[in-house]
């Protein structure tokens, strides 16, 4: 897998300034930020746009968007699938959408130390991660999801696995910082970290089109050192496309900036900085004329689609330029070395 030299290098195009205005653009008065004008939210992207306002600190569009997050939380600690102009749409309740606030709480703490905040905040995490253990199995695995009906669908997903993972892992932390121990947690983050590195088979295999369960497991940290670096080696070449990007699906010419992205993010967290900083600069030009990012793009044709300029898609260009040039005290987050020597009880380093 060797990678060329970059040909465009982030900081002579990106524009942290224009992206963030662009999501600060889409909030609503609610907190609510739809994926677009017009468009739906899901409060896992939320999560993601939230970290994205944090890399601009812009904290009063931040806040606002927890508490859109804190006041559509059902009882039982689900959120539903999406909402539109905050109302329900999708009314299935997935596991790693209601623990995902955890990690957008933990960015949100990194950036600017504020515990009060987490404090008000705790209930509804909590709330959040004990929905996703509810539907936790024996061996670890976690089920993707209750239908509208409120019936568990008993199929677990690795890349939703491996989101609710990095989510117990900020919790965990939260917890820590607030003085708070959760032994049950605890358990349950031991339990799911096992069956990722070991009992890969028991995760829905139809998902693996989807360059998201390549390097999923990787970007969470449940897969580091060898395990990881053979996972990104042998499966390179069905998801990535050379001096494009890492395709959404592996079976379609389309390369989407937010894969990209997150993959960009991936690779410096497991240390391999040259080659994430090499990805990243393939979608460097992938822009609008205010220097906002496209969604995806078809290759070779060049076609960009969809049109919309999406916020999530936006915010995680951000959080990938973050990680690679160490821009705020959050850039971290997704580092393996960050999280080396991880006690429940205590901080990262």
């Amino acid at each position: 897998m060797a990678l060329k030299d970059p040909k465009i290098r982030p900081s002579d195009t990106l524009n942290i300034d224009s992206v963030v205005s662009f999501i600060v653009t889409l909030q609503k008065g609610t907190g609510d930020i739809p994926w677009h004008t017009d468009g739906k939210t899901d409060p896992w992207d939320l999560v993601e746009t939230i970290m994205g306002l944090n890399i601009g600190k812009r904290f009063d569009a931040s806040y606002l968007a927890f508490e859109w997050l804190r006041n559509i939380q059902n009882s039982d600690g689900s959120c539903y699938s999406s909402y539109i102009n905050g109302k329900p749409g999708d009314r299935t309740c997935e596991t790693h959408m209601a623990a995902y606030i955890s990690v957008g709480l933990f960015h949100t703490w990194l950036m600017n130390k504020d515990t009060a905040f987490l404090e008000l905040m705790w209930p509804t995490m909590e709330k959040g991660i004990n929905y996703a253990l509810s539907l936790q199995t024996k061996s670890g695995e976690i089920y993707w999801a209750k239908s509208p009906e409120g019936k568990v669908d008993p199929m677990s997903l690795l890349t939703g696995a491996s989101s609710i993972f990095m989510s117990l892992k900020c919790a965990l932390t939260i917890a820590g910082i607030l003085g708070k121990r959760k032994i049950s947690w605890e358990t349950a983050f031991e339990k799911l970290g096992k069956s990722i590195r070991e009992d890969i088979h028991h995760y829905n295999v139809s998902k693996s089109r989807f360059s998201m369960y390549w390097f999923y497991p990787i970007l969470s940290g449940a897969l580091t050192g060898e395990k990881a670096e053979r996972r990104i080696e042998k499966y390179w070449n069905k998801y990535v496309i050379e001096g494009q990007g890492a395709r959404c699906v592996s079976d379609q010419p389309w390369v989407t900036i937010a894969e990209t992205s997150e993959l960009v993010l991936a690779l410096n967290g497991m240390g391999c900085v040259e080659k994430a900083n090499i990805v990243f600069s393939w979608i460097q030009d992938r822009i609008y004329d205010d220097k906002t990012y496209w969604c995806g793009y078809t290759y070779p044709d060049m076609v960009i689609w969809p049109e919309e300029k999406i916020s999530w898609t936006n915010a995680v260009v951000l959080m990938a330029a973050d990680a690679v040039y160490g821009l705020t005290p959050a850039s971290g987050l997704f580092c393996h070395k960050s999280w080396d020597g991880f006690v429940y009880t205590g901080l990262v380093n």
